[in-house]
């Protein structure tokens, strides 16, 4: 598979800030991601980085101990060329983050725990290119069986959360606030706080599968919020000051999430992703999976970020997750880690990038 024309050829000197990285950080989270892919290799995406070209990277990255910044630095020159990628439209690439969320959750519901997560209901059907009618939106990947057996698009959040599938769907944990549940399901994942102090994970099973509306832009063209003000924490100060509009404005996204249980193996990483591998808080990157293939690292630039800590973000990371927002080759999703703290990072970053 030829290489896009989207990536055009560099040196390691041209990346603003290269030396400055802590590169022995990417390093563990590339390594994560060689123990998965030479067991069961990646798919390539559509700009053209082949998966059988990491298998000497990935092998020698298991060959390795911990290497310190200077070592880990060499590996990846080593290993790999640099390649700036052309944002599609626009003079720069744009990135924003997600975190995993810790809330209070109960495992029934009581007078207090009244929202829901809930595992995929039993008439949820995949649908691939083998079960795919062809009257159903191309978009959809999941769809349930009507009436008369016809594959059909499946019940939409409003629905669901109006009674669609009450009884046909286990409800893993309860929380108290809707608006929490809503940012799970954006998050695709979260560590539960159970009432006898254990922790619980949560991450994405399966989705309904509209497309997803974000309520930020919602009430930006509502004139609720402008938009360059849009950020989580000022949509959650908009839903605490107005609750009586909550279920208004989370239906028009008619995306809905379903989860499972997974284990909290170890709580300094986060939930286990689409590329199969527990992320990195901030050294693993959500990108568009059609073009791009896991594992690859990125080298970020956004001068304006500092979120993260620094004056600027010019980090090393490595492609491990994706989302159905997350489109085009110069289009990145930074994770910021699990917990509040994180949270504060995440909800702030809409940053212009330029991705290597």
């Amino acid at each position: 598979m030829p290489l896009s024309p989207l990536l055009h050829a560099i040196h390691f000197d041209d990346l603003p800030g290269w030396q400055g990285d802590d590169h022995s950080l990417a390093f563990l989270a590339f390594r994560r991601s060689a123990e998965y892919a030479l067991k069961r290799p990646y798919k390539a995406g559509a700009l053209g980085i082949a998966p059988e070209g990491f298998s000497e990277a990935f092998a020698a990255a298991l060959d390795s101990n911990d290497l310190n910044d200077d070592d880990a630095r060499a590996f990846f020159e080593a290993h790999f060329v640099p390649r700036r990628v052309a944002p599609e439209q626009g003079a720069s690439g744009f990135v924003t983050s997600f975190y995993e969320p810790q809330v209070p959750a109960s495992p029934v519901r009581t007078a207090e725990f009244t929202v829901p997560l809930l595992a995929p209901p039993s008439d949820l059907i995949k649908i691939d290119d083998d079960n795919r009618p062809a009257r159903l939106d191309p978009y959809l990947a999941f769809a349930r069986a009507g009436a008369d057996g016809e594959i059909i698009e499946y019940f939409d959040r409003a629905a669901i959360e109006n009674g669609a599938i009450d009884g046909n769907a286990e409800a893993l944990a309860w929380l108290a606030d809707p608006v929490d549940a809503f940012f799970i399901h954006v998050q695709g994942a979260a560590q539960l706080l159970m009432p006898d102090g254990t922790l619980r994970r949560v991450t994405y099973a399966a989705k309904s599968g509209q497309r997803f509306t974000g309520p930020g832009r919602i009430l930006a063209d509502m004139g609720e919020i402008p938009l360059a003000d849009v950020t989580m924490q000022s949509i959650r100060a908009w839903f605490r000051a107005n609750p009586h509009r909550i279920s208004e404005i989370l239906h028009q996204n008619r995306s809905y999430i379903f989860f499972r249980d997974a284990p909290v193996d170890d709580p300094t990483l986060g939930p286990v992703a689409a590329a199969k591998v527990p992320l990195t808080p901030g050294r693993s990157i959500a990108v568009d999976r059609l073009l791009h293939t896991f594992g690859t690292p990125f080298f970020i630039d956004a001068p304006q970020l500092s979120a993260f800590g620094g004056l600027s973000f010019r980090r090393l990371m490595i492609a491990q997750d994706t989302g159905s927002a997350i489109v085009g080759p110069a289009r990145g999703d930074l994770f910021a880690g699990s917990g509040d703290a994180a949270g504060e990072i995440a909800g702030v970053v809409r940053h212009a990038a330029d991705f290597y």
